[in-house]
């Protein structure tokens, strides 16, 4: 083979692993620096730009003194196998043990795959995801996760048929699905009877669409010191929880408007059992025969609705009630939390005939224990459990793959999606009960809000956990985050 074309085969793995990168969700702070690693080894002299979304790669001549620019795109989503495939292609190559040409041709098949499982599989992946996670995290009742798993399938399903096909959908498809779901749970809880908690259905319905990865991924950015594409991705998750937050009321509003117009009725009792009437003065008692031998009593007196006991994360459940109306007890988060893991690393595309299966769901569920532990010890700080969560899986994921040689950042990403709905959860939900439709509209800038707060949580548990590796480093180097 003439020169030429060994550098021809160069640039092309090297424009091929660019490509798998963007289109199966490699953590965007790692990528250039990975090319340049190829490039530097394959003597290849190039030089990369990355913005969100498009790789640019410049090829340069020195003896003609020209330049090969080329800009590299795809839009994809995260896939773990065949990211774990690509890595072992590139460690492959980087370490002489398969040639380029085979590299390429492994890059090649590994692009044009199909997706790892079905359709129908992935619905039902998303109908498990939603109905674990609504008991779980959301205080939903048994029939309260039947209705949110099913909402879930539907949306999974529009994503993967009707978006994935019409640009022209994709663009409305979460404030559309967001819409959807909070018609449905609005109408089901407007039933007399309080059969359905609207909070708990339509929270656990849109989990699928939060902004987690991209949570994730803007934390890895700015924690390696890219603030332009990790700032831009932090706004945006911002920005895409407000339009979820604003398409859950519109679907608020419109099952109020046209199914039950005594919808904010029943919203007013449930809201006035969690006010409390506080007043200060003097207790005295008006019982003539007894007026001199009854003390009089001086302080603050509160007055509570009884039924706010009954009321648990915004739905209230009476203890009359039969055991499918009540929230899940305690013990049931040694079942929901490893399956929900489970079922969120498939429905990444994770092969369940993978090794790495056990520990992204051992390192899920270590992260959900410090978030669940820190929430208890520290209430009412809602950046700090994220953190704690953070922390965790940062600190496993950053050993296994020091210990291992493998990648850390697969083997976290099932934590850190976790640590999404469970931190919103304990911030107070994605959305809340309210008494005018001016609450309700400042309900969806709190949703933001507390997106903030998880974002910033996630943040400054993977920076820490990345300082403590660094700091006990023999080598005097931290893992890396991800590849």
């Amino acid at each position: 083979m003439s020169a030429t074309a060994v550098v021809d085969h160069r640039k092309k793995f090297i424009l091929l692993l660019a490509k798998a990168f963007l289109t199966f969700g490699a953590p965007s702070h790692r990528v250039e620096t990975q090319l340049f690693a190829a490039a530097e080894k394959l003597l290849i002299p190039a030089s990369f730009a990355f913005i969100p979304g498009i790789v640019m790669v410049s090829f340069n001549d020195g003896e003609t003194r020209t330049t090969e620019l080329h800009f590299v795109r795809s839009s994809g989503r995260i896939a773990l196998s065949a990211l774990n495939s690509v890595h072992d292609v590139y460690r492959d190559v980087f370490d002489d043990r398969i040639t380029v040409q085979d590299g390429i041709s492994t890059l090649d098949r590994i692009l044009r795959a199909p997706p790892l499982y079905p359709l129908i599989v992935r619905c039902g992946l998303a109908f498990v995801c939603a109905s674990v996670i609504c008991p779980l995290a959301f205080g939903g009742s048994f029939i309260d996760m039947w209705v949110s798993g099913t909402c879930a399938c539907v949306l999974q399903y529009l994503g993967l048929q009707a978006a994935a096909k019409s640009s022209v959908y994709a663009n409305v498809y979460e404030i559309s699905v967001s819409i959807i779901v909070s018609f449905v749970a609005r109408s089901l809880s407007s039933i007399p009877g309080s059969l359905f908690c609207y909070s708990s259905i339509s929270s656990a319905g849109v989990v699928l669409i939060l902004p987690g990865f991209t949570i994730l991924i803007s934390a890895l950015e700015l924690t390696s010191r890219n603030i332009l594409c990790g700032s831009v991705r932090l706004i945006y998750a911002i920005i895409y929880t407000f339009f979820l937050g604003f398409g859950l009321t519109i679907g608020s509003d419109i099952s109020i408007l046209f199914v039950n117009h005594k919808g904010y009725d029943s919203l007013g009792v449930i809201k006035s059992g969690l006010q409390a009437d506080v007043m200060h003065g003097t207790f005295t008692a008006h019982n003539a025969s007894n007026s001199t031998t009854q003390p009089s009593f001086t302080g603050t007196f509160g007055f509570l609705n009884a039924t706010n006991s009954h009321v648990s994360r915004g739905c209230y459940r009476d203890p009359d009630w039969p055991w499918y109306r009540q929230p899940f007890p305690w013990w049931t988060m040694f079942f929901l939390v490893p399956l929900y893991s489970t079922c969120s690393s498939l429905s990444n595309l994770q092969s369940f005939r993978s090794s790495r299966l056990p520990i992204m769901i051992i390192f899920s569920c270590c992260s959900y224990t410090a978030n669940k532990a820190s929430n208890w010890f520290l209430a009412d700080k809602g950046a700090l459990a994220p953190a704690a969560g953070a922390l965790v899986i940062g600190l496993l994921g950053n050993v296994y793959s020091r210990w291992s040689r493998g990648t850390a950042f697969t083997s976290m990403v099932t934590g850190v999606l976790f640590l999404v709905p469970s931190g919103l959860a304990q911030a107070g939900g994605l959305t809340g009960n309210y008494d005018s439709s001016v609450q309700q509209y400042y309900s969806s800038f709190t949703l933001g809000l507390r997106m903030i707060q998880v974002a910033i949580g996630v943040t400054i548990g993977l920076f820490v956990s990345q300082s403590l590796i660094y700091a006990f480093s023999a080598t005097g180097s931290a893992a890396e985050m991800a590849f």
